[in-house]
């Protein structure tokens, strides 16, 4: 071989080994790089699943199934989008759709509803969940009215009107997916949203058709016209009705679009199944076990008895509401303490209230008339009159022994010293300086007490 050719290998083997030592310098960079990140890995693997370890299932979102029997749906379908794609103005149009969109988000969220859907032209929502509640069918309609008003405010001052709106309303029973931490709705199964849906679809527009069984839940309140049947898959049919807006007396504008403070009072007197619902469940779970007087029949019988006395006495509906309430709340500060249950329970009312859309004024007026209870009872008007004579309406009632003897049970639970005669000298002394203050308590209770008075002082050693 020629020198010159030797050379050539020569360098020629030369740069393979320094590339080959290259290669391997970078193969051993790389391992080292691996190496390391391998490592930072696992140190992130096991920080992940000791942050796991320590918070157990509080930080897996789960959602549970359950069935809602009173949900209220709302379908809504705006009219117009396919004469909008053929349309010269059609940004125009869009930016407009885009508006009302953002109105009707507005007024789900200012109803407290739930939106489920919201896709191109189509709004669905739904009222009673997650929280279950008996008042969805109105708030609902009263949504559905207000999203209408929307759209027929910009018709009137639009020189190019292509929108309408249509509307479908059902209220029934669903299947719901319910996450368990903000209770917020994953999904909604049944066909409660179907009906629905079809009812928004086969209406006319610019309507708000409901179903019969939404109808006889809100037709106390709104103006409602048969529209027709609609065929219901495993039904016979399905009535509808067109709700042309709120009733007169209910409405604070001629057209029936907006509610006046008698609607809000209707529907705060619907809403008190749901208040009344929540504080007896909580005074149930929550009462002391030696309280056989001030138990949840004690209170239940001073709202009913505060119901039928307001009446007899003349009061309105909102004083009844503020009346009722109060009766509701007058004893669950034995909750808390049995001394000075009165101060306890105007906290809870406190606490409470404000969720259930009461105003401070009215809450303030439901606490006076719940510290008129305190003995002795000095009720400084006709609200607080009916309350303490509610409260005490067993002194002259024909089942006065049992509840009497209820009372002392309790009594004697926490002052094991209390003999049955002194019981007697007590209620003896207390019956006698007591007196009604309406003239229902006195029509219907004072002859009973009188004889009450008398069976008691035979009774006294």
């Amino acid at each position: 071989m020629e020198s010159g050719s030797k050379q050539q290998l020569l360098k020629r083997i030369a740069s393979l080994v320094s590339e080959n030592k290259d290669l391997k310098e970078k193969q051993r960079t790389l391992a080292e790089a691996y190496n390391r990140l391998a490592g930072e890995v696992d140190e992130y693997k096991e920080r992940i699943e000791k942050a796991k370890a320590e918070q157990g299932d509080a930080g897996k979102p789960s959602c549970q199934q359950t069935r809602f029997d009173a949900v209220t749906i709302l379908y809504a379908e705006v009219q117009g989008l396919s004469d909008v794609v053929t349309a010269t103005n059609t940004s125009e149009h869009m930016d407009r759709l885009d508006d009302f969109f953002l109105r009707f988000n507005a007024v789900v969220e200012k109803y407290q509803l739930v939106k489920l859907h919201s896709i191109g032209d189509r709004l669905i929502c739904a009222g009673g969940i997650p929280e279950k509640n008996i008042t969805s069918p109105i708030t609902v309609t009263l949504a559905a009215l207000e999203m209408l008003h929307t759209v027929e405010t910009d018709l009137q001052n639009s020189d190019d009107p292509v929108w309408g709106l249509n509307i479908g309303i059902h209220t029934g029973t669903v299947t719901a997916l319910v996450s368990g931490h903000k209770r917020s709705t994953c999904d909604l199964k049944g066909d409660t949203v179907h009906v629905a849906s079809r009812i928004g679809s086969v209406g006319k527009e610019n309507t708000v058709v409901i179903s019969a069984t939404t109808y006889e839940l809100v037709k106390e309140l709104f103006r409602c016209c048969y529209a027709g049947v609609l065929p219901v898959k495993y039904r016979n049919r399905l009535d509808l009705f067109t709700v042309t807006g709120i009733k007169s007396e209910f409405s604070a504008d001629t057209n029936g679009y907006l509610p006046n403070d008698e609607f809000r009072t209707q529907l705060m007197l619907v809403q008190f199944s749901d208040l009344q619902e929540h504080v007896l469940d909580r005074l149930e779970k929550g009462l002391p076990k030696y309280l056989y007087y001030h138990n949840v029949k004690h209170t239940v019988d001073v709202v009913t008895e505060s119901e039928l006395i307001g009446w007899a006495e003349g009061l309105n509906d909102r004083q009844l509401l503020l009346l009722k309430t109060a009766a509701l709340f007058h004893d669950t500060g034995h909750i808390i303490s049995y001394a000075g249950h009165e101060e306890r329970s105007v906290d809870i009312a406190r606490e409470t209230l404000p969720k259930y859309n009461y105003t401070p004024e009215e809450i303030d007026r439901i606490c006076r008339i719940i510290m008129a209870t305190k003995l002795p009872p000095q009720p400084g008007d006709l609200l607080e009159a009916i309350i303490c004579d509610s409260d005490l309406d067993y002194l002259g009632r024909t089942d006065f022994v049992p509840v009497s003897n209820a009372l002392y049970a309790e009594l004697k639970a926490q002052n094991k010293s209390l003999s049955l005669n002194d019981w007697n000298q007590q209620q003896l002394k207390f019956i006698g300086s007591h007196q009604y203050f309406t003239k229902t308590g006195r029509k219907l209770r004072e002859v009973k007490k009188q004889e009450q008075i008398e069976r008691i002082k035979q009774l006294i050693e």
